[in-house]
């Protein structure tokens, strides 16, 4: 059998929009059997994970071939000719049930942290692999936005990150988690940017992968966006939230999560894998009034809550007063931008010109909090 060390079924999360954080290509697993069958099974096992493994009959013979891949999945035929290969962890043995039951002995004869017989373990399998593709690097750092009031600008605010984020070279996905605000889609022009939206994935449950995730969803001016369609609203369980967003901050970068002033379950998880939580509230006693409520509600389950204030201020109120009566970090004051923040207009999404007050903003936001990829 001729090694085939470069199986691609598709064009792969490496290739395209969004790609990798600094051109990075994605972890490969590797696959060495002569099975065909097992191999057929194996591949079909990798996509559903979002991977691509590199495929060899033998142990390889490049040193790191065997050493590099994050996971390394060794066919019950293959199992004597990696016999005195490099321990390494990571290695799994596969089989089938009913096969000779020394597997085992063969296991440990390999340095096989476990044994996974088919097709009974093929959950457990996918899970395996997309953790070991998904898991080597850093999480995403995962920001939310909530209002703290009605029309505070949230969801502005929200979008004008995501852009911020993608201008720096970011793998960037904004999701809105608000099924009553309209569609962040719609707010960043791309309500006609083909993809899967929310109603897509109400009943997904258990793991996701992040790869197939991206690759699935609208790209509107260099972020993916998770977002709602034009039909009527569907209810999106806490298990699906979960899910997605789990999938989403093992991609590494950044996630902006557009967060709901009424907190449903589905919205508590979301609250629950947040990094950092920002609390937009507008220069208004009413306004502070009701961001105290808000933040009293998701402030116990948000780990790091902080507010950001905008202006115009009523007499006697200012950025760092208005922080002070919330009991919250100032995370910073946005410019006053009246268009950015009015409601039914056109023109360009919010933050989409880098040299206004907005992007500014949110470019030092990013400076701020982010740390650089060379320390990653």
């Amino acid at each position: 059998m001729r090694d085939r060390s470069a199986v691609r079924p598709g064009a792969g999360p490496d290739s395209g929009p969004g790609a990798g954080d600094g051109g990075v290509r994605p972890a490969r697993p590797l696959i060495v059997t002569e099975d065909l069958a097992l191999l057929d099974d194996l591949l079909r096992l990798c996509a559903a994970a979002g991977a691509e493994p590199e495929v060899h009959h033998t142990v390889p013979e490049r040193r790191a071939g065997w050493t590099d891949p994050p996971l390394v999945l060794v066919g019950d035929d293959a199992a004597a000719r990696c016999r005195g290969a490099t321990r390494r962890p990571g290695v799994l043995l596969v089989g089938r049930e009913g096969d000779d039951p020394a597997v085992w002995r063969r296991a440990v004869e390999t340095g096989a942290e476990d044994v996974l017989l088919l097709p009974e373990a093929e959950g457990r399998l996918v899970d395996l692999i997309a953790d070991g593709v998904e898991g080597g690097g850093r999480q995403a750092l995962t920001v939310g936005v909530i209002g703290g009031r009605g029309g505070a600008g949230a969801s502005t605010l929200a979008c004008a990150l995501a852009l911020a984020a993608a201008r720096a070279g970011r793998r960037t996905l904004l999701v809105d988690a608000d099924p009553l605000g309209g569609g962040l889609d719609v707010l960043l022009g791309g309500e006609r940017a083909e993809g899967r939206r929310w109603p897509d994935f109400a009943a997904s449950k258990g793991r996701v992968a992040g790869g197939a995730l991206e690759e699935s969803l609208p790209l509107v001016r260099g972020v993916r966006v998770l977002s709602w369609d034009r039909g009527d609203p569907v209810l999106v369980p806490p298990e699906a939230m979960r899910s997605m967003l789990a999938a989403a901050r093992r991609r590494g970068g950044v996630v902006v999560v557009d967060l709901p002033r009424r907190i449903d379950d589905a919205g508590t998880e979301a609250l629950a894998q947040l990094d950092l939580g920002l609390l937009l509230v507008p220069g208004e006693l009413r306004a502070v009034t009701a961001a105290h409520r808000v933040a009293a509600m998701v402030g116990p389950v948000i780990r790091d809550l902080r507010a950001v204030v905008r202006g115009p201020y009523e007499p006697g109120l200012d950025e760092r007063w208005i922080a002070d009566a919330l009991r919250l970090p100032l995370a910073g004051e946005l410019p006053e931008e009246a268009r950015a923040f009015a409601t039914g207009e056109g023109g360009p999404p919010p933050g989409a010109d880098a040299r206004g007050g907005l992007a500014r903003f949110c470019g030092a936001f990013w400076q701020r909090v982010l740390v650089p990829e060379s320390a990653a």
